[in-house]
């Protein structure tokens, strides 16, 4: 082997150890399911009590798991039509949905009074497993469930989970790609685009 070979396969070597160690590193620090604050959907929809329809209409459906596919979230978002609107996908099986749910779940009592929210359960097998997620990290909006991932894909234009959509009183959309840290961070974005604050 020529020392110039030799060289590149040094590095080829070294370069996959730091790769390999990374990978490692960011394995150990994925992060736990949030220890989500324990409110009943009963204390939820008491703290959105008076909400304006159709936000009521969602806050009665807090933690529910819904049929109907694209044309029934179509329907859903035709309603709310002027009003602003964050569209999170997730799944029972997502370590970044289930880290970020949290943040979800406080905005969404922060926020709504003035804003929609409403989940996509995209590409769980099954409805037991979305449930009993849903009922462990309970939000105040319900979830479609979308077994085949095509309902989440049309609204967010993505097969990734997670992913937010935002849309403003104008209809004006943002995707966010990826998990949201932070309630801060998640709030920040509920403001700037679906607020447009």
């Amino acid at each position: 082997m020529t020392p110039k070979r030799a060289s590149i396969a040094a590095g080829g070597v070294v370069l996959l150890t730091l790769l390999v160690i990374g990978l490692i590193q960011l394995a150990g620090s994925t992060p736990a399911p949030p220890q989500v604050a324990r409110l009943s959907l009963a204390q939820m929809r008491t703290r959105l009590t008076g909400s304006s329809q159709p936000l009521a209409g969602l806050h009665a459906q807090a933690g529910e798991l819904l049929s109907g596919g694209l044309p029934a979230l179509r329907g859903r978002l035709a309603t709310l039509r002027g009003w602003p609107v964050v569209v999170n996908k997730w799944a029972s099986w997502c370590l970044p949905c289930r880290a970020e749910f949290a943040a979800f779940q406080a905005a969404s009592l922060v926020q709504g009074r003035k804003v929609a929210f409403i989940g996509i359960d995209s590409g769980d097998t099954s409805r037991s497993d979305a449930l009993a997620f849903l009922r462990a990290f309970p939000v105040s909006y319900p979830s479609y469930f979308d077994q085949s991932g095509e309902l989440g894909a049309a609204i967010t234009d993505s097969t990734f989970t997670p992913v937010t959509v935002f849309y403003n009183r104008q209809g004006a959309q943002y995707i966010h790609q990826g998990p949201y840290p932070s309630e801060a961070k998640l709030e920040q974005d509920v403001r700037r685009y679906a607020l447009g604050a």
